[in-house]
């Protein structure tokens, strides 16, 4: 996979741009718009004899400046068209403004999580300082929707939505074969049995592989709730997109950050497993200590938290709150959360998947 890996430290960090080189040229994510990541971004174009006018079309993941942030830029350079989701365009074409420029959205939002006035005080002096420059010029763009087939670079791209993260949050399905400079990835080592679900499209059989953003990361678990405070029913959204890329069992995923995942479908099971063990030690510690807020939820599963984790800490745990709020398990009053089951069938609140007896996400 041509593919240029960007330094940023603002974020999760070694973002991935993928560059389809064919008949046109495109790419899949653009990177942070902050000078080195720019820098970054423009010599490993270079390296491949191509500038920022040379392309013809960018499909973004999903809205985050570390991928969509040179979008905009891009775009005014040669005028690319930028695809991404509907749900995600807003904030890409500077039609709606994100938290980390909302006070009104930022105080309601932190105090529906039960945060101290002085680390939200942190929060924001954070956002203050990183985020005037990350998201680059709007871009004009080109919805797609879950299905939406687009021809960029040469390669047939299916929109497969998978919500969570972000709303909009959207991989990127391909039959590898299209991709110049790209050996599929295969399937050697894995179970015999299972079998490919491929493009609703393509009744071929042909192999696929899928570009994935940060639906799937390979060494860490991408951030639900605090990531895009949009989301309505966050984890129960996150945890559908993971059994969705288990059931249609891709060869590959190339993700928006790191190295490729080889074997996509237990990765996603794995991510869905974890959340399960997140979900009992939520229930732990409701049960050890009693009513408490997102925030201080999030203190016993994540300790002291810094920067960005400041807001994805109690994002996380909000969202597993509000999960169990929305199955009866706890009850809201307030900003609080009381426990009302003590014993829920934690197993029944997830999706189940053919991997899950074949994982485990208890250390991931």
């Amino acid at each position: 996979m041509n593919r240029i890996q960007l330094g940023n430290t603002v974020f999760e960090g070694e973002n991935d741009v993928y560059v389809l080189d064919g008949e046109t040229t495109a790419l899949v994510d653009t990177g942070v718009a902050l000078p080195d990541v720019r820098a970054d971004l423009e010599a490993g174009l270079a390296e491949r004899d191509i500038a920022f006018a040379d392309v013809d079309a960018i499909a973004l993941t999903h809205w985050h400046p570390d991928h969509a942030g040179l979008a905009g830029e891009i775009q005014a350079a040669g005028g690319a068209d930028v695809f991404v989701h509907e749900a995600d365009a807003p904030l890409v074409d500077g039609t709606e403004t994100p938290l980390t420029a909302d006070p009104v959205l930022q105080r309601e939002t932190f105090e529906r999580w039960g945060l101290p006035e002085a680390d939200q005080k942190r929060l924001r002096d954070f956002f203050d300082a990183v985020s005037a420059d990350l998201s680059g010029p709007p871009a004009d763009v080109t919805t797609i929707a879950d299905g939406d087939v687009i021809d960029v670079g040469g390669v047939a791209l299916e929109a497969v939505h998978l919500p969570g993260h972000t709303a909009g949050l959207t991989g990127f399905a391909f039959d590898p074969r299209e991709v110049p400079d790209h050996e599929p990835v295969g399937r050697e080592g894995r179970d015999p049995g299972r079998t490919a679900s491929r493009p609703p499209s393509d009744g071929s059989g042909a192999p696929a592989e899928l570009f994935s953003g940060d639906a799937l990361l390979p060494r860490y678990t991408p951030n639900v709730g605090g990531a895009d405070v949009r989301v309505d029913a966050p984890l129960a959204a996150y945890a559908r997109s993971l059994a969705r890329i288990v059931e249609r069992d891709f060869d590959a995923a190339h993700p928006g950050h790191r190295e490729r995942i080889d074997d996509p479908s237990r990765r996603a099971a794995t991510i869905l497993d974890h959340h399960r063990h997140r979900t009992r030690r939520v229930l732990e510690v409701l049960a050890d200590g009693g009513p408490a807020t997102a925030w201080e939820v999030s203190a016993e599963l994540f300790g002291d938290l810094v920067d960005i984790h400041v807001l994805h800490g109690p994002g996380e745990a909000f969202a597993h709150l509000d999960h169990l709020a929305d199955a009866g398990v706890v009850e809201r009053d307030g900003v609080d959360y009381r426990l009302v089951d003590p014993d829920p069938d934690v197993d029944a609140l997830f999706p189940a998947t053919p991997l899950d007896d074949a994982v485990d996400g208890s250390s991931d």
